[in-house]
């Protein structure tokens, strides 16, 4: 479309207006249908009653915005021939993004049968927000969407995570005031700090104040102009504002900020590209303020609406049984002039599509937001390269991420010049012993700089700030638009994304199920500094629940992997990088750990999951054992370890099997997901009567949940974490959590038939054991010497 610049204003021409405003009205009226209409789509008659869905849903509050938003997209777009991807925020924003796929012709190549004509409108109303149609916000089902509206808080990280290591790329986001006042979103506003004029694209924030959220005032709104403006320059933005209620005055000054505002763009781009840019830019955002609601109805049975609160779900709500509001939601939908907008077959007229980009530039058609079509395969180096070697289990030790960060530092560097690789990280990468990346690449920081710091650069590759929320969200908003990476963490304070990773893991279930959407890389979480070596920080650092969390999820989506030294680490992360469209939550710790199997050994043990490690045991091939010592997690499998030494040692005719678990899922029935044992996987490894004494890195419910159903259920007892922490020794942590190897023995004595009376006295000796422990480490501080220094001895 062609524009006009007058004293560096962009002055729309009267035929221009009267299309984004047709655009615009049409996208309104799309909008309203879709909450309201099951029938009579273009109004060719009167409404009736069975024209009106039975269960009106929606949100209308935060559409008439969104599609302005839209409609000036498509302009600035079409005009300047850009790749553009939109996050929409406010929630529930289905009804507008819905509409504007339909127009731009999106939709409908993605969904045949809602085509673009009279029938398509109608079935695109009847499918909203009823069974087996689509949902009421921004979902995997929408087409152009990265980002799920249902859950607030998130739309300007995933924004920066879109814009990283995509130059060409702008990213507008649309940021809602309700939304606005969550911590994530106010986080989010430091993303610039990171973002590389050079080497990433462009994040356009919109922040569009309605005044309202459901049912009180949004606190954006209530600011004075100036006050939000400090609040944002502060931030490190130059605010461009656009308020009104007067369609053609908002349209004129919302395409004037739209220009100014990719005209700072790219002058920033310039500057930074050509070398001569080199202190933080201050990046334009738009803030536009309208009436929620605006063009729906003013007032209902006497209340104001528009405007209102009231406005922000179905103001008209009783239209099936209410006369009167039946002839006003017609009213209502016949002020758009909808015969102006649609010809006869229900298509909408060329004036309404005048502003669409064509092709993939259309917000609903392009790859970015469909990122398995963009991905590459990650050129994961050799394990050989890295892996420890292991003549003898049990004697050397190693820092199992020490070794992990030599290959994501090789993976760095293999993908310097495609930079499709990131690694995040709240404040923590050198303390989870992957400081390895800093030989290869350096820490994303764009702000200032002093002679004392180390690391940062501008083009960096690993993103570190202490906010789990702005790590997770930047990592799926990369993920989602085609690229790979790592969020590495302190394992307690990952709960703080609870919710975040909930969501993402609903978002891959359901774009499993859609065709059209192609698989992405997984997102990878590395949980270290773990409960049993936060003996120094103490309790407030001791938490293993979240592979709990996890594993309530989906469970085609969700993996859970706790590998007990480092070349099953290594093995563990090799398959993990190289997924598409899981979860995959691994556990290991920082600290030296005992090696236990060689590399080789390391990739059969992980690709069976859970196995014997017939070493470990006194088995001769000869029945069953007596006892199953089973473990999962590096520290658990050390202490199963040292009480089968233990047991070796004075209990000599007893036969133990040894069995340790890397993959969680393993535990699980083979219906319930698909990494499950089938039953008689299950029995073969431990046994269908015979004691099972567990020892597991997090809470020991776990375990029985998982295992509930298996025949040997009644004969599993489980040893973990249970809220006993505080700030001690290694060891002390395991002993106050009965999860020690003295205490392990004493459970095979207390659990295998007959074996109490025989072997009292070594019940006695272990339990001796534990009381000089206590003694010891609250006169010397350190462990009792037989610990610190004990080795596998086979």
């Amino acid at each position: 479309m062609r524009k006009v610049k007058r004293q560096d204003r962009t002055v729309l021409d009267a035929e221009e207006l009267r299309a984004l405003d047709a655009h615009w009205r049409a996208a309104n009226y799309l909008a309203v249908g879709q909450i309201y209409l099951m029938g009579n789509p273009l109004l060719t008659e009167e409404l009736r009653p069975e024209h009106i869905k039975p269960r009106l849903l929606g949100h209308w509050g935060t559409s008439p915005g969104l599609n302005l938003v839209h409609t000036h997209l498509n302009r600035v777009i079409k005009a300047r021939d850009l790749s553009a991807v939109c996050i929409w925020g406010p929630g529930h924003g289905g009804p507008a993004v819905l509409a504007n796929s339909w127009l731009e012709g999106s939709y409908s190549q993605t969904y045949p049968d809602v085509s673009r004509d009279r029938a398509g409108m109608e079935r695109l109303f009847r499918q909203f927000s009823f069974p087996g149609g689509v949902p009421s916000h921004v979902a995997p089902e929408t087409p152009g969407s990265i980002h799920e509206g249902g859950e607030l808080g998130y739309s300007l990280a995933h924004a920066y995570g879109a814009a990283l290591d995509n130059p060409g790329l702008l990213v507008a986001c649309v940021i809602g005031d309700g939304e606005a006042e969550t911590g994530p979103l106010a986080a989010s506003w430091h993303s610039n700090k990171f973002l590389d004029p050079v080497g990433d694209g462009a994040v356009l924030p919109i922040l569009h104040l309605n005044g309202y959220k459901i049912a009180n005032p949004t606190i954006l709104a209530r600011l004075p102009e100036a006050d939000l403006a400090e609040l944002l320059r502060g931030y490190g933005h130059e605010p461009l504002h656009v308020t009104g209620d007067e369609p053609d005055q908002v349209h004129r000054a919302m395409a004037a900020a739209m220009d100014e505002a990719l005209d700072r763009i790219a002058r920033i781009q310039h500057d930074a590209r050509s070398g001569g840019e080199a202190e933080l830019p201050r990046w334009p955002v738009i803030v536009l303020r309208t009436p929620k609601g605006w063009t729906g109805p003013a007032e209902v049975d006497g209340v104001p609406v528009e405007g209102t609160w009231r406005s922000h779900q179905v103001p008209l709500a009783g239209v099936r049984e209410n006369p009167a509001h039946l002839a006003q939601l017609q009213a209502w939908l016949r002020s758009y002039r909808p015969e102006e907008l649609f010809d006869e077959s229900g298509s909408p007229r060329p004036e309404v599509l005048a502003c669409v980009p064509e092709g993939h530039r259309r917000l609903g058609a392009t790859p970015h937001a469909n990122g398995g079509l963009l991905v590459r395969d990650l050129p994961v180096p050799p394990l050989e390269h890295f892996a420890v070697p292991v003549d003898k289990p049990g004697v050397t030790l190693h820092e199992p991420t020490g070794v992990l960060g030599g290959l994501l530092a090789q993976l760095m560097a293999d993908t310097a010049e495609r930079r499709d690789f990131r690694v995040v990280g709240p404040d923590e990468t050198a303390s989870n012993r992957l400081q390895a990346l800093f030989d290869v690449t350096g820490k994303a920081w764009q702000a200032q700089t002093t002679a004392t710091d180390e690391h940062l650069s501008r083009q960096g590759r690993v993103m570190e700030v202490l906010s789990e929320h702005l790590c997770q969200g930047w990592l799926e908003g990369y993920l989602l638009t085609g690229r790979h990476g790592l969020f590495s963490c302190y394992e307690a304070f990952v709960h703080i994304v609870d919710s975040m990773v909930n969501q993402h893991i609903k978002w891959l279930k359901t774009s499993r199920s859609l065709p059209w959407r192609a698989p992405v890389a997984s997102l990878n979480y590395l949980l270290t500094s773990h409960v049993w070596r936060q003996d120094h920080n103490g309790f407030s650092h001791q938490d293993p629940g979240f592979v709990d969390h996890v594993l309530n999820k989906s469970p085609e989506v969700v993996r859970v992997y706790l590998p007990p030294d480092a070349n099953t680490l290594l093995s563990v992360a090799d398959h993990a990088l190289r997924s598409r469209d899981y979860v995959n939550v691994i556990v290991a710790g920082k600290q030296p750990t005992f090696d236990w199997l060689s590399l080789d050994e390391a990739r059969a043990h992980c690709a069976r999951g859970a196995g014997v490690w017939e070493w470990a045991g006194t088995e001769n091939g000869e029945g069953e054992p007596d006892v199953v010592l089973g473990c999962a997690g590096d520290v658990p499998t050390q202490e199963v370890l040292a009480a089968a030494g233990l047991l070796r040692r004075h209990l000599p005719q007893l036969v133990v099997r040894v069995v340790n678990v890397v993959d969680m899922a393993r535990l699980m029935p083979q219906g319930e997901h698909p990494h499950g044992m089938a039953d008689f996987e299950y029995d073969a490894l431990f046994t269908r009567n015979k004691p099972v004494v567990f020892a597991y890195h997090g809470y020991p419910w776990l375990i029985h949940r998982l295992a509930y159903r298996r025949a040997g259920h009644p004969n599993l007892h489980v040893r973990g974490y249970k809220e006993m922490g505080t700030t001690t020794t290694p060891f002390d942590m395991v002993v106050r959590n009965d999860l020690d190897r003295y205490r392990l023995v004493m459970d095979v004595i207390d659990r295998v038939p007959g074996l109490g009376v025989r072997a009292v006295a070594v019940r006695q000796a272990m339990a001796d054991v534990r009381t000089r422990h206590h003694a010891w480490i609250r006169k010397h501080g350190v462990d009792l010497p037989e610990v610190a220094d004990w080795t596998w001895a086979g």
